[in-house]
């Protein structure tokens, strides 16, 4: 039988070998980075900053060329019903701000390659741009499910990442506070 005063003592090794045994990934951290080169981004942020996606050419094509406009990654893929039921949506919002508003319908390659991509927006009149992840911001962001949004403002600051649909006139309605909050006057 154990006394309470040897059940304490039995719970306090315990709890000290517990606490002995764990590690902090603080020092590991400061070490990875230590070593990094300090253009390399670590955050959200600075990967949105930096993303840069590939055409159906082959083209690189930076973030920063949108530089001045709301963008909007849209990460997407052919598959994907909400993703595409979206789309008259974005399409009517491009429209109306199509000097201040952009919609980048970039495709991940979860399953669908560059010729899927590809043949959707040869067979639909939307006037995005369609680029493929090539760069994996996808990755770094962290996303797992689509049809997920990322939101930058004019000068290329991460604004929100938004992950699924709230249906035509919700995503309406929140995208257009978006561009109207950011947008250059």
């Amino acid at each position: 039988m154990i006394t309470n005063s040897m059940y304490k003592f039995v719970l306090l090794i315990v709890l000290a070998a517990f606490i002995g045994c764990s590690s902090s990934d603080e020092p590991n951290k400061q070490k990875e980075t230590a070593g990094q080169n300090k253009s390399e981004p670590s955050t959200p942020a600075g990967y949105v900053k930096q993303a840069s996606f590939t055409d159906f050419d082959g083209s690189s094509v930076p973030i920063s060329k949108f530089q001045g406009k709301v963008v909007m990654i849209d990460f997407w893929e052919t598959w994907c019903k909400p993703c595409i039921a979206s789309f008259p949506t974005l399409e009517k919002l491009q429209k109306e701000y199509s000097e201040n508003f952009v919609v980048l319908a970039v495709t991940p390659g979860f399953t669908d390659t560059q010729q899927d991509a590809q043949t959707f927006a040869s067979n639909h009149d939307y006037s995005f741009t369609y680029l493929m992840d090539a760069n994996n911001l996808h990755q770094k962001l962290g996303v797992r499910s689509i049809p997920y949004k990322v939101f930058v403002d004019p000068e290329g600051n991460l604004i929100k990442e938004s992950r699924g649909s709230y249906g035509p006139e919700e995503d309406y309605k929140q995208i257009k506070k978006i561009i109207e909050k950011h947008k250059k006057s």
